[in-house]
């Protein structure tokens, strides 16, 4: 597997304390080389949905495999910490810490293809190996899983909002979490569904396509005294010839339009906006696209933004568009487009929108009406506003061949127990599944054609059968003795960048399969997470065993 861009704080150190802790009292008391099975998984889906979108998977594998290794730097921060002082068998347990014993190379992980859609109590990633080792991966998977996911999410679920011909552009790095969210936040969200970032170094890293336009401070920073001439007449620089063209069309073409059918007057229009456009046309003939709300959307920045672009076109390029960062966007963008459409009847200008973006809005303006065609998402996207967390977990299933349980008054936090297989059941359509299905490892692979109970995890009266018409074990081995499985030929040589175009594409396809009620803003449907019946009854076997029965008097 090609290395992935290394982030120097990702190292065995990358925990919590008590990870160390445990593990050090695994192996006091002989404990630590114990075979075990942990899960990584999320009880409920962000965000009010139905569904999430699993990421985070290549920078796993790139940990466990190439990062997972205590160095004798590390081990000299932890002897020094206070909660060791009198551990009598801490330098064994650091040799143990910096030896093959504890590395990527002794365990083994399961887990969903990047990029797939997936749903609450189900592994996302499934880890076997020594008991101390599982547990020193907790924290560090954790991390690596959970804002990745959540921020795909919510770029998927940004996506499903406007539909597939709008275009979305995450801007969010000035309002992240500092670099590193914001590096994560623009991988993550071109994995969810977005089609480019504002982010240089994202772009230079991942291969993102890299989007942008131009400030307000640009256009105010051509301010200028009133009496000062607009252009030199007597120049013969292209960019003179821009402005004498500019100047033209305004007053001969876009200010007649716009008086006749709108009573608006080009020639009104702040005049230091317009060289401002015609500075930064001539700087980028073929990406023009204008900020157009620094002082009056509709009054100003519109009439000027056409006044340059017939200019541009005059010249032969072809000029972009507008952005509106500001602002009743569903009425000016409509407004905007017939502007342009009375002015340069067959027009493909663009009409870009920012401005606090998030997924309600979104819906709002498709209620309104809107005449939008890209928008500029950062804050809520970047941040997960709505909801800042997913809550993954990483919990015991299994030790020394024998199944455990977390058991919660609460019973859904209620663990499943074992190692476990999950397969997606299709129905009578094969490309709509209907409902997850968890097995214990030793259960036989269900069969399309076959009639399965599917049982709820908690609820005896909760089951059904289903007869899938198709069967798909979504839980792939992807690391055995430090070397990572790929998932197919091709994705044995592919590079990062590849894998990250593997992941966007398969997380289209699969919201895109999901049913519409799945995905519905408002009460969508709660797709259904089953256990077999042999994995519903170990389930309950072990709830009443491990819970203690009071006595009242």
């Amino acid at each position: 597997m090609e290395p992935f861009p290394r982030n120097n704080f990702v190292t065995p150190l990358l925990t919590d304390l008590y990870e160390i802790t445990m593990a050090y009292a695994y192996f006091r008391e002989g404990r630590h080389l114990l075979p075990a099975t942990f899960d990584l998984f999320f009880r409920k889906n962000p965000f009010q949905g139905e569904y999430t979108v699993f990421a985070g998977l290549t920078e796993v594998l790139h940990f466990v495999q190439e990062q997972f290794r205590f160095t004798a730097e590390h081990c000299a921060f932890i002897r020094q910490h206070e909660v060791f002082a009198e551990a009598e068998q801490l330098e064994a347990f650091l040799a143990f810490l910096q030896s093959d014993e504890c590395s990527g190379q002794v365990v083994q992980l399961r887990a969903l293809p990047e990029g797939s859609v997936c749903f609450p109590l189900e592994p996302l990633v499934r880890v076997d190996g020594p008991l101390a080792v599982c547990q020193l991966l907790e924290t560090t998977l954790l991390t690596l899983v959970n804002f990745p996911s959540l921020v795909a999410t919510n770029a998927a679920r940004h996506r499903v909002a406007v539909g597939d011909r709008v275009q979305l552009v995450e801007f969010g790095l000035r309002r992240a979490q500092g670099p590193d969210g914001g590096m994560t936040a623009s991988r993550y969200a071109y994995l969810g569904g977005f089609d480019a970032t504002s982010n240089v170094m994202a772009a230079f890293t991942y291969g993102i396509p890299c989007r942008g336009t131009h400030a307000h401070a640009f256009v105010q920073s051509f301010v200028r005294p009133a009496q000062a001439p607009p252009v030199d007449a007597g120049a013969s620089t292209e960019r003179s010839a821009l402005a004498l063209l500019a100047y033209r069309y305004r007053d001969e073409i876009v200010d007649p339009a716009l008086r006749q059918s709108f009573q608006l007057s080009a020639k009104a229009a702040n005049e230091s906006e317009l060289e401002a456009f015609i500075a930064y046309a001539a700087a980028f003939p073929r990406a023009f696209l204008a900020l157009v709300d620094t002082y009056d959307s509709l009054g100003s920045g519109v009439p000027n933004f056409l006044a340059v672009a017939l200019a541009l076109e005059h010249q032969g390029y072809k000029p972009l568009g507008i952005r509106i960062d500001s602002g009743d966007l569903a009425y000016i963008s409509s407004q905007a487009r017939r502007i342009f459409d009375v002015v340069k009847p067959g027009n493909k200008y663009i009409i870009f929108a920012s401005s606090d973006i998030h997924e309600d809005t979104l819906y709002a303006l498709k209620e309104q009406g809107h005449a939008i065609d890209a928008f500029g998402v950062g804050t809520h996207l970047v941040t997960c506003q709505k909801q800042p967390a997913l809550g993954c977990v990483f919990k015991l299933v299994q030790v020394d061949q024998t199944p455990c349980i977390k058991v919660s008054e609460d019973p859904n936090k209620t663990t499943i127990p074992g190692r476990k297989r999950v397969y997606r059941l299709y129905g009578r359509d094969p490309s709509v599944s209907m409902i997850d299905l968890m097995m214990l490892d030793s259960e036989p692979e269900p069969q399309p054609g076959e009639r399965i109970l599917c049982c709820h995890p908690y609820e005896e009266h909760k089951r059904c059968y289903m007869t899938p018409s198709r069967v798909e074990e979504i839980l792939h081995l992807r690391l055995i003795n430090g070397t990572v499985m790929p998932e197919d030929a091709l994705a044995s040589t592919a590079s990062d960048r590849d894998r990250l175009q593997l992941a966007r594409r398969r997380c289209r396809e699969q919201v895109q399969a999901l049913r519409y009620d799945y995905k519905r803003p408002l009460n969508p449907t709660p797709y259904k997470v089953s256990v077999s019946a042999a994995l519903f009854k170990l389930v309950h076997q072990l709830w009443l065993s491990e819970l203690t029965i009071r006595e009242l008097s």
